[in-house]
């Protein structure tokens, strides 16, 4: 039992130091099976996290309201698109609902949020490899290097809504 308990907190270690602030991630490709891009299928790779100072929401389609206050106050700075983008991408794999479903719900947040990059990550690939949160809305923001800058599993409160924009705010 010792040992079993050991491992399970080694690996859990383990997937925690996956992503560390200041560094870039590990390269992650989500295609064919795995996903890619909402509007087309086509790969998504983070590679492409670089260029502009970006905010990933990484979400359970059954969580996808949690962090709406962050959404909207980001909406709602109107930030210069040459300097910072999102991306959302939608953890198939981690909700009940059929795929037609949530299709029909990321097509409605592609609306409210056009700017948006959406991509469907189907087998929680970035959970396996990033050691992200699983069955939650996570949110990650990356410097223009791909270098990550915040990183919070979860609903982010008013605080943490005001350092995360700051953050944008000093490294764009």
């Amino acid at each position: 039992m010792k040992i079993t308990s050991f491992l399970f907190v080694m690996i859990f270690a383990w997937n925690l130091e996956a992503l560390s602030i200041g560094e870039a991630p590990k390269n992650i490709v989500l295609s064919g099976v795995n996903g890619g891009l909402v509007k087309d299928g086509s790969e998504w790779s983070s590679r492409s996290l670089k260029d502009k100072v970006l905010v990933m929401f990484y979400v359970d389609p059954d969580e996808k309201d949690l962090n709406e206050d962050f959404a909207d106050a980001l909406k709602a700075k109107n930030f210069d698109k040459e300097k910072f983008g999102s991306i959302a991408i939608i953890n198939m794999a981690a909700s009940w609902k059929p795929n037609f479903a949530i299709q029909v719900a990321l097509e409605a947040k592609q609306k409210k949020f056009p700017d948006t990059l959406y991509v469907k990550d189907m087998k929680s690939v970035i959970v396996k490899e990033w050691g992200v949160a699983d069955d939650n809305s996570d949110i990650l923001i990356f410097s223009k290097n791909g270098e990550l800058l915040f990183n919070k599993d979860g609903k982010l409160n008013d605080d943490e809504i005001a350092q995360a924009l700051k953050i944008i705010e000093e490294n764009m």
